[in-house]
């Protein structure tokens, strides 16, 4: 069985700073989200409960810093940067927007319809899925039988699940995936998953944050 473990980023300066960062404005993760990772990287060291044969990661700078820091942990192998691993993508336009100039011109998203143009120019909801699902099979395809480390995103995460889970693309729950928390799957067979563990966070219970944040953003 294919063994699949998902880790959201640490945290970005897009959220901190409140501003949609997709691939081309994301500036990386703050310096809080660096010990984040670092918290993280050192719990894999001691607890070796992730033994990885690939170590994948979106192209967001975010994710790839975040898949630098842990790589140490895993035997320092070598990181498959897939932009089909990254979050939900705003579009040229939009890239870089602040979140209150955004809701100045469009309003607040429903996110209800994954049809609906949320963000002109960029992905909808349905096709944001649809790019994560092909991701994610053609990355099950390339290492069956192997453990795939993916540092990836919130909203990756959510479709992941809710792809596996068999569940709709959007409503009916809703998922607040902490930064740098492992969300880990196995691959049965077929459209068959096994879900492990989600959101665990245990090696962030020392930490504290220098202000209390929304992290819920990209």
């Amino acid at each position: 069985m294919t063994r699949l473990v998902l880790i959201r980023h640490g945290e970005s300066r897009a959220t901190v700073e409140r501003f949609i960062g997709g691939s081309r404005t994301c500036t990386g993760l703050t310096d809080f989200g660096r010990i984040q990772v670092e918290a993280l990287r050192d719990r894999l060291i001691s607890g070796r409960d992730v033994s990885a044969t690939a170590l994948y990661s979106s192209n967001f700078p975010r994710a790839v810093e975040t898949a630098q820091i842990i790589a140490p942990a895993l035997g320092s192998m070598p990181i498959t940067v897939e932009a089909g691993w990254g979050e939900h993508d705003p579009g040229p336009d939009l890239d870089g927007i602040t979140y209150d100039a955004y809701v100045a011109k469009f309003g607040e998203p429903t996110w209800s319809d994954p049809d609906e143009i949320v963000f002109p120019g960029g992905e909808t909801v349905g096709q944001f899925h649809t790019r994560i699902i092909n991701t994610l099979r053609d990355t099950v395809r390339k290492n069956e039988g192997g453990t795939v480390v993916v540092a990836c995103h919130g909203g990756v995460v959510d479709a992941v699940l809710r792809h596996t889970l068999h569940m709709h693309q959007t409503g009916k729950f809703e998922l607040q995936t902490v930064n740098t928390s492992l969300t880990e799957l196995q691959h049965v067979q077929g459209s068959k998953w096994r879900l492990i563990r989600y959101n665990d966070a245990a090696h962030l219970s020392a930490l504290i944050p220098p202000l209390s944040r929304d992290t819920s953003e990209q």
